[in-house]
């Protein structure tokens, strides 16, 4: 075989290489056109959060150095409001604040598939031990426990993915926050109930939600 023959069939095997390329990539991009076509039809709506309940075990404040410990169950409901998209929650974590600073650990939700307008009910308990209070909370926090109201945020930190046919998304962060206005020192407020030592508070409010 002469040089010119091994040459020609070098650019023969090159173009076919080339042509597979071209192949393989318009393939891809149609599929990713075909999802994104699907994702544009179905437009995936947020789902929407209620905070249900909240029963306060303890809200302690210690002094001079303020110091709080905090024991509430909340019952939080989900509901997607999706006729076609199902929502994996891969984590999340709901934990509470006061005045922007966090007072207790941060409690796992189970992971969970939330199919077409499902609701998922979720009912555990965050808690802080001897928890600092930042030095410029504790005159609110000191007129907050004298009035015997104080306002709390539950929030949800996590990840989310989308569910289409067989389809399913990557991550999306899912930031929940619900304010509540409980009591303390066992007072009642509002529709509430004693249980036990504990005060529980029928809250059901609309949590903000943003994905």
């Amino acid at each position: 075989m002469s040089p010119k023959d091994c040459g020609h069939h070098d650019e023969e095997r090159h173009k076919l290489h080339r042509r597979l390329f071209v192949a393989v990539l318009a393939f891809v991009i149609l599929v990713l056109f075909i999802i994104f076509l699907i994702w544009l039809i179905l437009r995936p709506t947020k789902p929407s959060f209620i905070l249900h309940a909240a029963t306060i075990y303890a809200f302690n404040v210690s002094s001079p150095n303020i110091f709080l410990t905090t024991n509430i169950q909340i019952t939080l409901a989900s509901r997607n409001p999706n006729n076609k998209i199902g929502i994996y929650y891969d984590k999340l974590d709901v934990y509470a604040t006061y005045r922007g600073q966090q007072i207790t650990l941060p409690t796992l939700l189970p992971s969970t598939y939330q199919g077409h307008k499902d609701v998922t009910i979720w009912s555990p308990f965050v808690y802080g031990n001897s928890v600092p209070v930042a030095p410029f909370l504790s005159e609110s926090l000191n007129q907050d426990q004298m009035a015997g109201t104080v306002l709390i945020n539950i929030k949800v930190d996590g990840r989310i993915r989308w569910k289409v046919g067989t389809f399913i998304s990557g991550k999306y962060h899912l930031y929940v926050n619900c304010p509540a206005y409980v009591g303390v020192g066992g007072k009642m407020i509002g529709n509430s109930i004693a249980v036990g030592s504990a005060m529980k508070y029928q809250l059901v409010q609309n949590c903000h939600v943003d994905v």
